[in-house]
């Protein structure tokens, strides 16, 4: 028994460009699980290691992502147009932003720096004498404005 304007009814009707991801997808996990195969006889050769092994699971479960992907766009795409033909908000979108707490993210360390080790370090009062004289050239240059 099904009722009318349901995400599933409006799921039925398949828009052109559907036919197209359905032949994505397929091709898609297709390729993974191939890819997935042909990892596990590489283990199981002579020369197989660990690597290949790793491989041969982790193919599987990109082609099982590229399932799963569509299947999540079928039902926003289907939410969206129920939402549009109903005049409504949809169910997965929130109605006001989420706002992102302050102290979420750890703050950014603080070097300090100590004038007396800067000043003293010959190196880097070479470089601001350097930076000076520089500064003094581009102030008496005439083609400074070009």
């Amino acid at each position: 028994m099904r009722r009318s304007g349901t995400v599933e009814d409006v799921s039925e009707y398949r828009p052109p460009r559907r036919v197209a991801l359905i032949v994505l997808v397929i091709v898609a996990a297709g390729g993974c699980l191939a890819l997935g195969y042909w990892q596990w006889t590489r283990f199981e050769a002579v020369g197989g290691n660990g690597q290949n092994l790793g491989y041969a699971f982790q193919w599987p479960a990109f082609a099982f992502f590229c399932i799963y992907a569509y299947r999540r766009f079928v039902k926003l795409e289907a939410e969206e147009t129920l939402a549009d033909a109903s005049d409504g908000s949809r169910a997965s979108k929130p109605a006001e932003p989420t706002e992102v707490p302050a102290d979420l993210l750890p703050s950014r360390p603080k070097v300090a720096i100590d004038e007396s080790d800067t000043a003293s370090d010959l190196e880097a009062k070479q470089v601001q004498e350097y930076n000076e004289y520089l500064a003094q050239l581009a102030r008496g240059s005439d083609r400074s404005g070009q």
